[in-house]
């Protein structure tokens, strides 16, 4: 009796062994039904109750950064009498980044505002594409805008060499524009973006791997690169400003010219680095462990002001150019390569008047 008690025991946990198996097995072929794109995953933050906590200060400071970008723009325009393409550098540096703020801040707006008002995910899927497009357009621009400003800088001052743009900054525009739209738009034909649960971008589910491609690599890359350049610019910029003091007329003149420019440049390069390092951080943070929602509330917060840090930018560069006056129109053209140094090739006029 014993004996067959035990077998009919023995057979009972099989069968349960079995059964509860097949439920997981089920249950993960169900999951795996399910999540076929980011609309199938819960908006972030409404089951946690954080949910304004990150769309609330986000809508906020897209708000401050739209006006500031804008008002970087008109005041650009309004402060100049020449034409757009005869600015110096910096000054048309500073209005392609604000437009670049001004239409990311506009497009990125919309999506957090409705996500506000319905609380749920932007549909149609074809308007959240459309946000997303315009969204990995701009912010790719930027940091390409960025970058050409490091990889200038550092030319100017390590490699000794004064690279030009091209005809209304044709190669610029090519670079930091182009090469983002092509991307997005083969991102948007692909089907990658959609909601990711706190905005839209590449979708959580569809885009996954995809946005390890086409926004974390090259964004990695660009901020390790800016790391380098600036790196190395401003430690150049440190050693030769020792040998300032033994130089002599306008071999110092154009020395500091040149290091007056490059500093311009590298503005961009720190304006950067204050928008887009806690971004940083939390993707590689996300790759490791779960970001904590107030970090996250930071992220949003600090990245979203890109207009208000470009417009710091802007009053430097305008305080300096006021200070400097038009001293650079009438400056002399020279170049080190007529005080004996051989590799360099920069003309201090061009420095000033373009830069």
């Amino acid at each position: 009796m014993e004996l067959v008690d035990k077998s009919m025991s023995n057979a009972t946990q099989r069968l349960m062994n079995n059964a509860t198996q097949s439920g997981m097995d089920n249950a993960t072929e169900r999951t795996q039904s399910v999540l076929q794109d980011g609309y199938d995953l819960p908006v972030y933050g409404l089951d946690t109750g954080w949910f304004l906590y990150i769309h609330v200060p986000a809508l906020c400071c897209i708000f401050v950064s739209l006006f500031c970008a804008s008002a970087v723009i008109i005041a650009s325009f309004r402060s100049q009498t020449r034409p757009f393409f005869s600015w110096m550098r910096s000054e048309r540096f500073v209005v392609y980044l604000s437009m670049c703020d001004a239409l990311f801040n506009l497009t990125h707006s919309m999506d957090h505002l409705q996500m506000v008002i319905t609380k749920d995910h932007v549909y149609p899927v074809e308007l959240c594409e459309f946000y997303s497009y315009f969204l990995a357009l701009f912010s790719s621009a930027q940091f390409l805008v960025t970058n050409v400003a490091a990889f200038k800088a550092f030319g100017l001052i390590y490699l000794q060499k004064e690279f030009g743009l091209g005809k209304y900054d044709w190669k610029l525009l090519l670079y930091t524009f182009g090469i983002p739209f092509m991307l997005s738009a083969c991102a948007a034909l692909l089907g990658y973006y959609g909601p990711t649960g706190s905005y839209c971008h590449f979708d959580a589910v569809k885009g996954a791997v995809a946005n390890i491609f086409f926004t974390t690599v090259p964004m990695t890359a660009v901020l390790v690169a800016n790391i380098v350049l600036y790196v190395l610019t401003w430690w150049k910029i440190h050693t030769e400003s020792k040998r300032i003091k033994t130089m002599l007329g306008n071999e110092a003149q154009t020395v500091r010219a040149s290091h007056r420019a490059a500093k311009m440049m590298s503005l961009f390069v720190t304006a950067f680095f204050v928008q887009w390092w806690a971004l940083g951080i939390a993707i590689v943070w996300y790759k490791f462990a779960v970001i904590p929602k107030e970090y996250l509330t930071i992220t949003v917060i600090i990245t979203n002001l890109g207009g208000v840090v470009n417009g710091v930018v802007y009053i430097i560069i305008k305080r300096r150019r006021d200070r400097h006056g038009n001293k650079s129109f009438k400056s002399p053209r020279h170049s080190l390569k007529d005080f004996g140094n051989n590799h360099r090739k920069v003309d201090v006029s061009v420095i000033d008047t373009k830069m």
